[in-house]
């Protein structure tokens, strides 16, 4: 009759070693997450060497630990207790050898969670260990659970260290793979494929549950309580000493990031060219990134001085940050994600409060039941300020947040954004590198290059006198000439091949010239001042406007042969495209840019 104590010995076995390595995996694979410094490779070899080295030499050095004469062995038996050649080691054996699965699979299904996910729960005030109960392990909870398996399958699967360290004990410690091993040694060839048939379908079925839990929602999703309906409360931030200050410096990769500007309720737009540095500065602000060194205070809080040692993290800043990528927890709901920011303590009536209050404002009803992969990208991005906003924040960062979005979505989105921020009280930070979009949403403008504002104040004063060629490229300006002063109010246009009378005062020094393509006009009057013929070289199109690319004074000699770039619209160029040449074109004195470099 065939004994099926192996089976349950290592059932017994494998179940407890992989429960143990469950707790271990994931605490060791947490922590090498957020570790720095020189011992960590070092580390990281020890927890993954049972993977590596042959299960007989883990064996040996097992032996040699908890053997009678080693460290552990020698305390063991001062307390009248021994492990080897007991069903306790081939626990451990089993423990050793399961362990650097479970810690690479847990470390790999951390690290692909998307960082912004911990950045905002930080910035909504959430502290380390709440983002890890309620972020980190729900979204790493498929990989872990697959890594259980495969520990699992490895500590049913141990013989060697097993062996070395447990020996084969019928009925105590003799497990299924040792049962194959001498029933193939003492000529049992039945019942060697008996163990191999029971320990092939065990492990089988495991992986096979595993990998339908991966495809299912393998997590525990908790329904949002509504609570009674009652009225809509009204919140409103205290604000003392109002206002945001930044002055700071941070190195980054080929510049060094240096502003200082200060904020208020008037929307702030962040403009420049990718790479400026403008994500940055809100990520100084939020606690995200440490500037190298600075101050930031934010209606008299001081939220980071490097003279003092002030480092308020990101939690307690009371900052919202809506991300490019809006950041929204995948496994929580609209009202979830809205929630999520509130204190703790805060009672289910006035979590459902202001959560209805947030989605009557961003037009969300009857979303709130919804998981973020079942919204448009318009509604991923609503929930994610309604997100921001619910925790009452004292100041709004905002990191391009129409970049995902078409062209038709991103007016809707815009429209409704300009109408939250006029009634939200608190200051506003909104980066883009779209110089229309800054225009529409933003009151003033901190035009950023290379780390550095070359251009601070309103929208009106930026766009209509911009300062230095810089300033007036990101702002749209197309047409520039190197500008020489001929004499009083008269400059020569170098790369236009003509000069034109000025009205404004001439600064110095002056390096350019330049005008909008929009502000050229095309007149029938060849005697007004700063009127040239002009010749047509090519046309470029768009569904309203008609670029013209013009040659002033002479007719061109190839496509490339051309001084200006005119902007029209459509109806303008059907009345002008058919006119002999040449036409005239007009720069009219008060449209020009007086620029230095």
């Amino acid at each position: 009759m065939l004994d099926i104590s192996p089976l349950w010995i290592s059932l017994k076995t494998a179940l407890i070693a992989t429960i143990i390595t469950f707790f271990l995996g994931i605490a060791a694979a947490y922590w090498m997450l957020t570790s720095v410094g020189k011992w960590k490779s070092v580390v990281e070899g020890i927890f993954i060497s049972p993977l590596i080295l042959p299960p007989t030499v883990v064996g040996f050095l097992l032996l040699l630990l908890f053997g009678k004469n080693g460290p552990l062995g020698q305390v063991l038996l001062s307390l009248n207790f021994s492990i080897v050649f007991t069903w306790y080691a081939a626990v451990i054996a089993a423990t050793v050898v399961a362990f650097p699965l479970m810690y690479k699979t847990a470390l790999g299904a951390f690290e692909q969670i998307d960082a912004n996910l911990l950045r905002v729960a930080r910035t909504l005030g959430a502290s380390e260990w709440t983002i890890f109960w309620r972020i980190t392990l729900p979204l790493a909870m498929p990989g872990i659970l697959a890594g259980t398996t495969l520990a699992f399958a490895r500590a049913l699967g141990e013989f060697g260290a097993t062996l070395m360290l447990a020996g084969n004990i019928p009925g105590q410690t003799q497990t299924i793979p040792m049962a194959i091993y001498f029933a193939v040694e003492a000529g049992a060839m039945n019942e060697a494929w008996v163990w191999v048939l029971v320990i092939m379908s065990i492990s089988l079925s495991a992986i096979i549950a595993a990998n339908f839990w991966g495809k299912g929602d393998a997590i525990n999703r908790r329904l949002y309580n509504t609570g009674e309906r009652s009225p809509i409360a009204n919140y409103q931030l205290p604000i003392t000493n109002f206002g945001l200050v930044v002055d700071i410096q941070k190195q980054l990769p080929g510049f060094l990031l240096q502003l200082s500007f200060s904020a208020n309720e008037n929307p702030l737009g962040l403009l420049g060219a990718s790479g400026a540095g403008k994500s940055m500065i809100l990520r100084s602000i939020a606690g995200i990134e440490t500037p190298t060194s600075g101050r930031i205070v934010l209606n008299g809080r001081v939220l980071f001085d490097s003279q003092t040692g002030t480092n308020i993290p990101s939690r307690d800043r009371r900052i919202g940050f809506l991300f490019q990528n809006y950041a929204l927890f995948p496994h929580l709901t609209v009202a979830q994600n809205i929630a999520f920011g509130l204190p703790k303590g805060t009672s289910a009536l006035i979590i459902k409060q202001q959560v209805e209050t947030q989605l009557a404002a961003l037009q969300l009803q009857g979303l709130a039941d919804r998981y973020p992969h079942q919204l448009s990208g318009g509604q991923q991005q609503r929930v994610a300020l309604a997100r921001a906003l619910a925790s009452q924040p004292e100041a709004l960062l905002l990191d391009e947040p129409f970049s995902a979005l078409d062209t038709h979505l991103r007016s809707q989105l815009e429209k409704q954004l300009i109408s939250t921020l006029s009634t939200y009280p608190g200051v506003t930070l909104f980066v883009t590198h779209n110089l229309e979009e800054a225009y529409r949403v933003c009151g003033d403008l901190l035009v950023i290059e290379q780390g550095r504002a070359i251009a601070y104040g309103s929208k009106h004063d930026i766009f209509e006198h911009p300062n230095t060629v810089g300033v007036a490229q990101l702002t749209g300006c197309k047409n520039f000439s190197r500008a020489v002063v001929r004499e009083s109010q008269m400059v020569d246009a170098i790369d236009w091949s003509c000069t034109l009378q000025i009205v404004e005062p001439i600064p110095a020094p002056l390096s350019h010239i330049g005008i909008r393509a929009h502000q050229l006009t095309f007149t029938d009057d060849p005697h007004q001042k700063n009127t040239f013929p002009c010749w047509l070289v090519q046309t470029s199109e768009t569904p309203h406007r008609m670029t013209l690319y013009i040659k002033l004074n002479s007719s061109p000699t190839s496509p490339q042969d051309y001084h200006l770039q005119a902007e029209v619209f459509k109806e303008k160029w059907a009345t002008l495209k058919d006119r002999p040449f040449p036409w005239y074109i007009r720069l009219h004195p008060l449209r020009l840019f007086l620029l230095s470099e």
